[in-house]
């Protein structure tokens, strides 16, 4: 009879690694930053570089001066935030404001708590945000496509976000017929329009970065599909009871939706840790998405509703705790 041998926790071994999902992120946001740069030009390229070489740079100064301890920038982590912040931004934004974003992003959402795996909300979204209520003008100018080789003095629009917030607020259905139809929105062609954030002009390569992150693993369905799904059917109810509403592939492929339920909404600190709790975040994402969308002051509201849910996510752990091997059900 052989013998039973007992050991601690963990008792399973993967393959899985900090660096390999945050790379993985990375690649698969490879499309969605070769089209912001085919649309934005020299814009996206300024923006996002100056986004990832100020929160790499923070969180070293920070880890080194401040904690005291070895930097761990190389796991990737502010690579990705970099990245999704820039992502997060209008191609013309200034510099400095960049860099303010970055400070806030890596230095009270992350550093602050204690770095990576520790902080309660997207690092990314928190210095959004912040930027969003600080500096409101310029976090809503939007240039407009064919602007390659100019930076700050780009030619700015209006969004289909805010057209679908003047339908609703004039009550004008008619309104919604400036809006490009599905497959443009699809594909970030929106002629005479303002593109929005670098990370949200083509709703396509943001599906193939969902692609690639399935494929490899890096994520699961169950937060970007939750709230795809209760956005369509939601906005879908919406629609029908009063067409001044837009429909659901127009909320879905506009905004920062598709880019906020792959990329950001799936952050493993700050996103319930089963799929049960999974869906549920992800349906309250979706829900409140539309709500602050149609009668919030904002006309986008994902990264609120992330950070709303991600606020949330300790008690939903606790509510879909599973029960452990031997205990009474209750």
């Amino acid at each position: 009879m052989g013998k039973l041998i007992v050991s601690l926790s963990p008792h399973a071994h993967g393959n899985e690694t900090v660096e390999k999902n945050m790379y993985g992120v990375v690649i698969a946001l490879i499309p969605a930053i070769l089209v912001s740069l085919i649309y934005f030009g020299i814009g996206s390229a300024v923006v996002l570089l100056s986004s990832v070489a100020s929160c790499v740079f923070i969180e070293w100064a920070i880890s080194r001066y401040i904690l005291k301890v070895n930097p761990s920038i190389s796991d990737g982590s502010a690579i990705v935030t970099g990245l999704l912040l820039g992502m997060n931004l209008p191609s013309n934004l200034p510099i400095w404001i960049v860099m303010v974003g970055a400070l806030v992003a890596i230095g009270i959402g992350k550093m602050t708590f204690g770095g990576l795996g520790n902080n309660p909300f997207n690092p990314a979204l928190v210095g959004r945000c912040f930027l969003l209520v600080s500096f409101p003008a310029q976090m809503t100018s939007w240039p407009t496509s064919g602007h390659w080789l100019k930076y700050m003095d780009a030619q700015t629009g209006a969004t289909p976000l805010s057209i679908m917030k003047t339908a609703i607020k004039s009550g004008d259905a008619s309104v919604l017929n400036q809006l490009p139809d599905a497959t443009q929105l699809l594909l970030g062609s929106n002629p005479n329009l303002g593109l929005g954030t670098i990370g949200e002009v083509c709703a396509l390569a943001l599906l193939l970065g969902l692609c690639y992150l399935l494929w490899k693993k890096v994520i699961t369905w169950h937060i970007p599909v939750s709230i795809i799904g209760t956005v369509i059917i939601f906005s879908g109810i919406l629609h029908l009871a009063n067409p001044v509403y837009a429909d659901p592939l127009t909320e879905v492929f506009t905004g920062g939706l598709m880019l906020g339920a792959i990329f950001m909404a799936t952050d493993y600190v700050t996103s319930p840790m089963t799929h049960k709790g999974q869906i549920i975040y992800g349906v309250a994402i979706g829900f409140l998405t539309i709500v602050i969308r149609n009668w919030g002051s904002y006309p986008e509201g994902m990264s609120f509703a992330i950070l709303i849910m991600n606020a949330f996510t300790p008690l939903i752990n606790t509510y879909v705790k599973p029960k452990r091997f031997g205990e009474k059900q209750k």
